[in-house]
């Protein structure tokens, strides 16, 4: 589908049946249960289990913590409180688990473009996996059992990652969000409940998982996504014929180009509109994957994290500024 689906999470919420969730669980619960979950994905019969490394997040500094829910790895809410806590995540970074958060397991697929099929066939894989050597909780009528009531049912939630800057620019937005609500989905900012959306990035997801099927979700999901995009291509062809707009785009990349200090949301935005500039056909010689790129490298505690140095707001700054210059010039 077109780009203007950045990527595809699947996530599922598991507990463990002989454990109280984990906002009741004593320290040594928690290590048990860790232990359990860890053993469970190294022992498993698939070829995963050697790929995945451990975090205890203890033992994890603020600013590499920070940096994971920059890239939607794991929640703001698991970095939150490290002890008792642990994340299983994979090489390429596309599957994690996060361990002893809100639930006992919160198994994550991340996967470039829309591809919710894909992203749900690796996620259940890997939970029969878990659950073939984990008991699950689980209720012939309620389904999978959690701690939050609104996770009843499959346990699951699905979501796309979407560029919507003609739709913002239009101010539909706040219409849309109305309708979907009552679809039994819902959009936020980037980083999910409680976020603003930065860089026209919106995340849209499915709210409903108790009373309908994991598969009946995705397609659902499917469904209004596409809708979503049509809406957006469609009001990109009116908002491209502004010359104010163009002017915009070309303003965006030259500032990226040239700039000696730049703030996050400033670079979000100018990142935006350039992604608008090249889907639009404006701008060539630049690929969307290196601005998708430059949207996550340009988050504060993920820039400090590769440079391997904590910085003042100022110097993170500059700091930004240089990637930018050197990577679209």
């Amino acid at each position: 589908m077109s780009s203007v689906v950045l990527s595809t999470r699947v996530r599922l919420a598991r507990n463990l049946k002989d454990y109280p969730f984990p906002c009741k669980l004593s320290a040594q619960g928690r290590e048990q249960v860790t232990q359990k979950i860890r053993d469970a994905v190294k022992n498993g019969n698939s070829v995963l289990a050697d790929d995945f490394k451990f975090i205890k997040m203890s033992e994890l500094d603020r600013l590499h913590a920070v940096s994971l829910v920059e890239k939607r790895l794991v929640s703001p809410e698991f970095i939150s409180g490290a002890d008792g806590r642990a994340l299983l995540l994979s090489s390429d970074e596309s599957l994690s688990i996060m361990i002893n958060e809100e639930d006992h397991i919160r198994l994550q697929v991340i996967t470039k473009g829309l591809a919710l099929e894909q992203a749900y066939d690796t996620a259940d894989k890997l939970d029969t996996l878990l659950d073939e050597r984990l008991e699950f909780a689980f209720d012939k009528k309620l389904g999978y059992l959690t701690q939050c009531p609104t996770n009843l049912g499959t346990g699951m939630r699905a979501s796309v990652m979407l560029h919507l800057p003609a739709l913002e620019k239009s101010k539909a937005i706040g219409r849309i969000a109305g309708n979907l609500s009552k679809l039994g989905l819902t959009i936020r900012g980037a980083h999910g409940e409680g976020t603003e959306p930065k860089g026209a990035l919106y995340q849209l997801s499915n709210q409903v998982t108790l009373g309908i099927s994991e598969k009946a979700a995705v397609e659902n999901l499917k469904n209004i996504t596409a809708q979503l995009v049509a809406q957006e291509e469609q009001a990109r062809e009116r908002l491209c014929k502004s010359i104010e707009v163009r002017d915009t785009i070309a303003r965006s990349l030259g500032i990226l180009r040239t700039a000696l200090v730049i703030t996050h949301d400033e670079a979000l935005g100018l990142l935006s509109n350039v992604r608008l500039g090249i889907e639009s056909g404006q701008i060539t010689g630049v690929s969307i994957e290196t601005i998708d790129r430059l949207m996550t490298e340009a988050e504060p505690a993920t820039l400090s994290v590769s440079l391997g140095k904590s910085l003042s707001p100022h110097d993170r700054d500059i700091e930004r500024a240089n990637l930018l210059r050197k990577t679209l010039q």
